[in-house]
């Protein structure tokens, strides 16, 4: 996969981690490998496990593997490269200093670190937000605007419960699919990632995300029968 950060500021990113990271580590080379499918997500465990003993080389070994996938990730939610760069900092910071916060017996760190790292970008995005709003309340104290908008919102209780019920029955549905469509699925629609990069994440060959998808797709439409209306999206994650 081609990445998508500019490549001058990967060292930069790297040094930096080093100085904060700097100590007295384990200095025990973690194993690595070139690994796909099944044996990624035991090679992703292993690094974690190294990380929680202070292992800075687990940490640089993550940071090669997915560095360039938080990056696109965090990218799409803020639509500004200096942030998206700033997130993935974070992300990998985070790794260093909280290793336990990662569970492998809930599921694989990628899709852990996907959702820590589409998490980390909204916060951001909701700080940038607040940011503006504020320097545009300095700007303009009245906007008429500003009350057409909130008296215009739909504050209706009973389309909460409704959105509240479909909720629920998604999350219901999602746990009835094969782990693997049910994967490949999370990583298109909540994390945002193309078929192509679930493939690289994975290392499941392209045609088979987009069976999973499509194959999961067409039971979560089944099993949703009355809440949705219309064919399912099989072209989720396409470029």
């Amino acid at each position: 996969m081609t990445d998508p950060a500019p490549r001058r500021q990967r060292p930069e990113i790297r040094t930096h981690l080093r100085d904060v990271t700097s100590g007295d580590g384990d200095s025990t080379r973690a194993r690595t490998s070139r690994t796909t499918g099944p044996d990624r997500a035991a090679d992703d465990a292993v690094l974690m496990e190294a990380l929680g003993r202070g292992d800075i080389q687990a940490l640089e070994q993550l940071y090669d593997r997915y560095s360039a996938l938080v990056f696109s990730v965090s990218l799409r939610v803020l639509h500004d490269p200096q942030l998206a760069e700033d997130v993935v900092q974070e992300v990998f910071l985070r790794l260093w200093r909280q290793p336990a916060s990662f569970d492998p017996g809930r599921g694989r760190f990628i899709s852990w670190l996907m959702s820590v790292t589409r998490n980390r970008a909204l916060d951001e995005l909701r700080r940038v937000s607040r940011r503006n709003r504020s320097e545009d309340q300095e700007d303009d104290e009245s906007n008429p605007l500003d009350a057409v908008a909130t008296s215009d919102r739909m504050d209706d209780p009973a389309l909460g419960a409704e959105l509240r019920e479909q909720r629920e029955a998604v999350r219901t549905a999602m746990t009835r699919l094969p782990p693997e469509q049910r994967r490949a699925i999370e990583l298109a629609y909540f994390s945002g990632l193309t078929q192509a990069e679930i493939s690289d994440v994975t290392g499941d060959p392209l045609g088979t995300v987009k069976t999973r998808i499509r194959l999961g797709m067409r039971k979560l439409r089944d099993a949703l029968n009355g809440f949705v209306d219309g064919d399912e999206d099989e072209g989720a994650g396409e470029p």
